[in-house]
């Protein structure tokens, strides 16, 4: 027995020496591809700030697009529903009968005032959450709609909050898995969370963190269009994200191309842009060039707009397809500046779709082909055409030597993310550093958060450091951070495509990985975003640490000055939202559980002395125009 634990020691001991060596291995082969891409990234840098200069002008003049309260409060709360953009909180239009209208305000202003009762809104969240059928989904469109509704009384909506954290605290520490606690957001009160830093962190995100987060965002979009862009598979030759790159080498030439826009002026404006460009990538680059100085909401589409070649005194409309568009079987080749022959100096017009300029037979097709098209991308392709069913049978009989080829093709494509990656991270550390110095502003809200999470640990009897450092992960940098860096439209005006996301998407892995305490050990198998920053991911851990740290040490934050500050943002943007719409929305969860929550109500001593069944009884009768049987 003794003889097979020595050979089992043995045999671990082996096997950990060797995972040690292999990580060791892959670390100093990651240092040396880094090393031979070093001097590239240095002049890509350089490059990519000369260029940004003017975008830094811009930034300087007009200031950086942060959006209104409202409309980021819309995007951050509504905008992932399933509705979208369409949803009634974002449009704030309400189907009412004009007739109606008055009754119905007068009914939601007393609904508002039951809300405000806190007997009656612990009972209601209850009621909903026993449900079965109240999803996931559910309770966080509910949470979304009560913030909008209790926005006038941030405090009393704090005080809901906390509440309920106590109680859901409770059921993790009694159920021994205290770890797990915010690690979704899968309770109405965990979406409460997430909208109260949202709020609370605007500010801090206009004056602090919102300069170096756009700037890495536009530093991304900058690298990205400066080599080509399949605008089919939206893959990219410039990438963080071994999924979205390009992976053929494709052959390509910078133009810059002298653009008149209709009515616009006498002036023509030099717009950079690729020989292999879509037609459509080629009017979206001029029109993020020519209507810079104004919101990224006001600019035309694309589709809206025709773009016009003079190459000397006859004129051609270009399209992304039409009839001389490259044929081959089934496939259809999308149309690119080289397709036209379009050169180096060459003159553009960019007018705005007109009835005088529907494009002829001979040089555009019509929308409802160009439709039927794209609709089924199989039969379209950009710079690298799919691969075809016949040739997928072909290529699934691989030798040996086609997968040592692809071991050797996939070392290139991580040089190539190394170096995309080199000319990035100054932008990277800069938004790191930006939101994770306690040296610098800290917002109220975080220090209040983390001392109240602090001292629940502590009467819980919590002494594990590593729990406490995942609440504090699971409330702020994975529930407000991530959310933020991975869709800057939430904050900015701003449109961000696909294999931009791509990049952003590698940046909050990366951010993610540095707020965990456990050591991801490196091996051929680990995904490309640990090896592109295996070197910067020690030094990133220490700074969440040191930032919890310098937190714990701040003064701390009274109830008082906490709920000063609620009021001021109460104050400051209550009017702004769409109360009265998230009233309306949420009165219809009390119509569909309405027995439910009447029952809960009568058996509830403290909403039976408030009569609160009653009034939910009366505005009931209100909103749905009958007569009460009380």
């Amino acid at each position: 027995m003794i003889a097979i634990i020595i050979i089992s020691i043995i045999c671990y001991r082996r096997k950990s020496q060797q995972a040690e060596r292999e990580y060791e291995k892959i670390k100093s082969q990651l240092e040396g591809l880094e090393e031979s891409v070093r001097d590239r990234c240095k002049k890509e840098f350089t490059d990519l700030m000369i260029e940004m200069e003017d975008q830094t002008n811009d930034i300087n003049e007009a200031g950086i697009p942060v959006l209104d309260y409202k409309t980021y409060t819309d995007r951050v709360f509504f905008l992932p529903s399933k509705d979208g953009e369409k949803d009634v909180m974002i449009t704030g239009k309400l189907d009412i009968p004009e007739a109606r209208r008055q009754t119905v305000e007068q009914a939601l202003n007393q609904f508002s005032n039951l809300l405000n009762s806190k007997s009656f809104l612990i009972n209601f969240i209850h009621t909903l959450e026993n449900q079965r059928e109240f999803s996931a989904r559910a309770k966080v469109y509910f949470a979304s709609l009560l913030t909008v509704a209790l926005h006038g009384k941030l405090e009393y909506y704090t005080d809901i909050m906390r509440t309920l954290f106590l109680e859901l605290m409770e059921q993790y520490v009694v159920a021994k898995n205290p770890k797990l606690m915010l690690r979704r957001s899968e309770t109405v009160v965990e979406r409460m969370l997430s909208n109260w830093m949202s709020i609370c962190l605007y500010q801090y995100l206009k004056d602090n963190a919102g300069e170096p987060l756009y700037k890495l965002f536009k530093a991304i979009k900058h690298q990205v269009e400066k080599g080509p862009v399949d605008a089919v598979l939206k893959k990219a030759k410039y990438t963080l994200n071994d999924t979205g790159l390009l992976g053929d080498d494709v052959e390509y030439t910078q133009l810059t191309v002298n653009v008149y826009v209709q009515d616009g002026g006498i002036d023509s404006v030099p717009v950079k842009v690729l020989n292999c460009d879509t037609i459509s990538q080629v009017k979206e680059k001029i029109i993020d060039q020519v209507y810079r100085s104004q919101s990224c909401s006001q600019w035309p589409k694309a589709d809206s707009v025709v773009l016009e070649w003079r190459p000397g005194s006859t004129a051609q409309i270009l399209s992304d397809l039409d009839l001389t568009s490259q044929k081959d079987g089934r496939w259809k080749r999308i149309n690119t500046l080289m397709h036209y022959n379009v050169r180096d100096g060459a003159t553009l017009i960019l007018s705005k779709m007109g009835i005088s300029q529907q494009p002829e037979d001979n040089q555009q097709d019509v929308p409802g082909e160009r439709h039927a098209l794209l609709e089924d991308e199989n039969k379209v392709w950009h710079l690298v055409r799919p691969v075809d069913e016949i040739d997928e049978g072909k290529s699934k009989r691989g030798s040996v030597k086609e997968k040592e080829r692809t071991k050797a093709i996939t070392e290139i494509y991580l040089t190539r993310l190394l170096s995309v990656k080199g000319t990035l991270q100054q932008f990277v550390d800069d938004f790191f550093h930006s939101v994770l110095n306690s040296n610098h502003v800290v917002p109220p809200a975080v220090k209040y958060f983390f001392d109240f999470l602090d001292e629940q640990a502590e009467k819980h009897d919590i002494k594990d450091e590593d729990t406490i450092h995942i609440w504090k992960t699971n409330s702020l940098p994975l529930r407000f951070w991530v959310n933020i860096l991975k869709n800057p439209h939430f904050i900015f005006d701003v449109h961000v495509h696909e294999v931009v996301d791509a990049s952003l998407s590698v940046i909050a892995q990366t951010f993610m990985d540095a707020c965990t305490r456990t050591e991801h050990k490196l091996s051929r198998d680990s995904p490309s975003n640990k090896l592109l920053y295996a070197k910067e991911i020690s030094n990133y851990k220490k700074m969440v640490e040191d930032y919890y740290k310098g937190i714990r040490q701040m003064v701390p934050v009274s109830d008082q000055d906490m709920n000063t500050h609620l009021a001021e943002i109460s104050r400051a943007h209550t009017d702004s939202l769409n109360t009265l719409v998230a009233l309306h929305q949420l009165y219809q969860y009390t119509n569909k559980y309405y027995d439910e929550i009447i029952n809960a109500l009568e058996e509830d001593p403290a909403a039976q002395k408030m009569q609160l069944a009653f009034r939910l009884q009366q505005i009931a009768a209100a909103l749905e125009n009958k007569v009460t049987d009380l």
